[in-house]
């Protein structure tokens, strides 16, 4: 895992923005640890950059964000008011392109549960709608386990015709085949050493599924041609959109082989059901297709608003097509209201059915938060803005999580309602 290395500053004033981080996935660095490749710093204005291109500076003032370049230190400067936008900005500069970035309660815990599986060297069956973040949470066990330093080899079998997928998953020798010139290694040796991610696996014909599992059984490949097995030392993800359960009832997907791939299941949410991570997925939008200008446009508060309302039925997919307009349409250093063009507007916002509450780790999760919120309320007497200010939030979000304390039916005191309903 990454550590950060907060200046004593950072801890007495930015300490809420630390603790973001390690919900992100970030280790406090311990007293006289030594600094790694990956590791970040963060430091107030005035004070020296340890390593000025892993340091992120942080200021008081007008929202602005620098991203690092040439050698630079990034900087990000913001007030109370805009601390839910700035921690997003924060994350994203410091986790790089592939990492996956969330402020959900429910997606930060699938990535802290994601950090676990990483550890163990089991087989991961990922399923989600499209365009969920299903490959960059491959990559983030990839990148959190033992084989980090290996490859991470993608294939997507719905992409590949059937007649070549099996040569290119378990190669092929010379002349195997009418146009085989030369041997092929295939995805599986290719991945030696680290990760194999299989996307849209339900895509896989029968026949391949059958050898798909002899090899994840044997832990060896027989190329195309060959007549000797090859031994293979790697960690498959598989993905799929839909739900294997039912292909397997259909007949379309093998019962041992989903057995096989699901050591392990994580699942991925749509969009439109986790609100709370649309503002940290369009500030690392924002990131990596701003990287080239001095200064990160910022997302006005009408503008997030919008992006927050829409139903998104692109996913993650459709909100970085979205930021990538406003980033051409924008003016100026802010993406304001008038930038956010979608693909279709969204149906009128309709009261969501409240579902009953199942003991899962996501409800879990949001119990505590609950919980945290109820009893700061009371410690601050209902009072919204403190509330917030303490919690590390905007006020904005602390309405969302009220509404949301609600519907899952959490018992408020008359202060704590009359702070929900206002």
């Amino acid at each position: 895992m990454r550590s950060i290395y907060p200046s004593a500053a950072v801890l007495a004033s930015k300490f809420t923005l630390v603790s973001s981080l390690r919900a992100q996935g970030f280790v406090l660095a311990n007293a006289g640890q030594k600094p790694g490749p990956a590791d970040v710093f963060l430091i107030m204005e005035g004070e020296v950059p340890p390593i000025a291109s892993r340091t992120l500076v942080l200021a008081e003032g007008p929202v602005s964000a620098t991203p690092f370049a040439d050698g630079r230190p990034a900087r990000l400067c913001y007030t109370h008011a805009d601390t839910e936008l700035a921690h997003a900005f924060a994350a994203a500069l410091l986790c790089g392109r592939h990492v996956a970035v969330a402020a959900d309660p429910e997606s930060l815990a699938l990535q802290a549960l994601a950090r676990r599986v990483a550890a163990a060297d089991i087989t991961v069956l990922v399923n989600g709608p499209t365009g969920t973040g299903k490959e960059v949470l491959a990559r983030t066990i990839h990148a959190e386990s033992s084989r980090a330093a290996g490859p991470f080899v993608a294939i997507n079998c719905a992409a590949l015709p059937e007649t070549m997928l099996e040569a290119m998953l378990f190669g092929h020798v010379k002349g195997a085949f009418t146009g085989a010139g030369a041997a092929g290694e295939g995805f599986f040796r290719a991945a030696h050493g680290g990760t194999l991610l299989l996307d849209e696996i339900a895509e896989m014909p029968l026949p391949l599924q059958a050898k798909l599992l002899r090899v994840l059984q044997e832990r060896e490949v027989v190329p195309i041609g060959a007549t000797q097995a090859e031994a293979v030392d790697v960690r498959v993800v598989a993905c799929a959109n839909r739900d294997l359960q039912e292909e397997v009832a259909a007949g379309r997907f093998r019962a041992d082989l989903y057995y096989r791939l699901s050591v392990f299941p994580l699942s991925t949410r749509a969009l439109a059901d986790r609100p709370g991570d649309v503002a940290a997925l369009a500030a690392a939008m924002v990131v990596r297709h701003a990287a080239g200008r001095a200064t990160l446009p910022w997302i006005s508060d009408e503008a997030l608003a919008m992006l927050v309302r829409h139903d998104w039925p692109g996913n993650a997919r459709e909100l970085e097509n979205v930021i990538q307009r406003a980033l051409l349409l924008g003016m100026g250093d802010r993406i304001e209201a008038q930038d956010i063009v979608f693909d279709r507007a969204g149906p009128a916002a309709a009261p969501r059915v409240a579902e009953p509450v199942a003991a899962t780790l996501t409800n879990i999760v949001q119990i505590h938060e609950f919980a945290a919120i109820r009893r700061t309320l009371e410690e601050c007497g209902g009072n919204r803005i403190e509330t917030a200010r303490r919690l590390g939030i905007s006020e904005r979000t602390l309405r969302y999580r009220l509404a949301k304390a609600r519907e899952a039916g959490e018992m408020l005191t008359p202060a704590q309602a009359v702070a929900a309903s206002a």
